[in-house]
């Protein structure tokens, strides 16, 4: 089961535990990942998405899954949310 966010592509990072004698040993930093029902107004869908916390904080504060899509650029989207940008503005050109 891969450790990226669905929708931004937020995945593990890697860095150092360093000791109060200043020894360096690796470690990894986890994404915050939610599993969440999403709905999207325009679709009346709802999808379920393993999201990172950060991003499921952009999407409340833009207004719900629609309207963040619409916004952010494709090169910070993974190819699933990509694939439900195109089908949210499909819909909406058809309307």
């Amino acid at each position: 089961m891969a450790k990226k966010c669905d929708i931004s592509g937020t995945g593990v990072m890697s860095g150092n535990n360093v000791s109060h004698a200043n020894n360096k040993t690796r470690r990894r930093f986890l994404p915050n990942l939610q599993v969440v029902s999403l709905l999207s107004d325009t679709l009346g869908k709802v999808f379920k998405l393993k999201v990172c916390s950060k991003t499921l904080r952009s999407i409340e504060h833009n207004g719900g899954l629609d309207s963040y899509l619409e916004t952010t650029s494709n090169s910070k989207l993974t190819d699933e949310a990509k694939k439900i940008k195109k089908s949210i503005a499909k819909k909406k050109a058809s309307k």
